[in-house]
Formats: C-alpha cells, sequence, structure tokens
C-alpha cells in the first residue's frame, strides 16, 4: 500500500467497512423487531396532539429574529474564548483588547439597533 494511492484505497476500504457495519445492523434491527403495525399506530403524531384539520399553520417573523440573535450571541461567544487564550499571551494584550472592544462595540450597535426598531419585544 505504499504509494501515491496507497491513502486512497485504505479510505475506501474503511469507509466500506463502516458502511457494512451500519448497514449490518440495520438489517439485524429489520430481523429482530416485531412488526405488528395497526391503525393506530400508522396515524400521525406530532407532540400528543390529534393531527385535525390541514397541515397548514402560520408562523410569526418574531421568532426568526429571536433565533438570529441567538446566533449573533452564540458567535460572539465563539471569538470570546480564543481572545481570552490570547490576551494572556506576551506582546498580545492592548492589541487583541482593542480588537475585542471593537468586536462587542459591532455586537452592541447590531442589539441597539434591534431595539430601536422594536424587534426586542414580544408583543
Amino acid at each position: 500500500m505504499d504509494g501515491y494511492f496507497g491513502s486512497y484505497v485504505l479510505v475506501a476500504a474503511l469507509l466500506a467497512l463502516g458502511v457494512a457495519i451500519v448497514a449490518g445492523a440495520l438489517f439485524a434491527n429489520r430481523l429482530l423487531r416485531p412488526s405488528r403495525p395497526t391503525a393506530e399506530k400508522l396515524t400521525t403524531y406530532e407532540c400528543g396532539v390529534d393531527p385535525v384539520g390541514d397541515g397548514w399553520a402560520q408562523s410569526q417573523v418574531r421568532y426568526y429574529v429571536f433565533t438570529y440573535l441567538y446566533v449573533v450571541f452564540a458567535v460572539d461567544a465563539v471569538f470570546l474564548f480564543p481572545w481570552a487564550t490570547v490576551f494572556d499571551a506576551p506582546g498580545y494584550g492592548l492589541t487583541t483588547l482593542v480588537e475585542m472592544f471593537v468586536f462587542l462595540g459591532f455586537i452592541a450597535l447590531g442589539i441597539v439597533y434591534a431595539w430601536r426598531k422594536r424587534v426586542l419585544s414580544w408583543t
């Protein structure tokens, strides 16, 4: 298995082995499971509520806005952890502090913009 294509052969063999293990597990599950379908088991289940009427429902836009705000804060947290480790390194103190305050300023500006547009009010 030396040479350029040797590593590709190894990766392909491991991929085939993984697919075989998953397929074997699914096949064994199909053979061993009980199969007793009834009309009650075949109905649609949605969080304990009986399915009544059509499936169309209108969704509020504010849910998406709160989702986007969560993503912004999650990205903010992702950038804060590496900053905390670099901040302690010699020679990076003031530079990283200024950069992080610029970054937090942009985040704060976005929050102030959302607050002024009354996006953050729930009612």
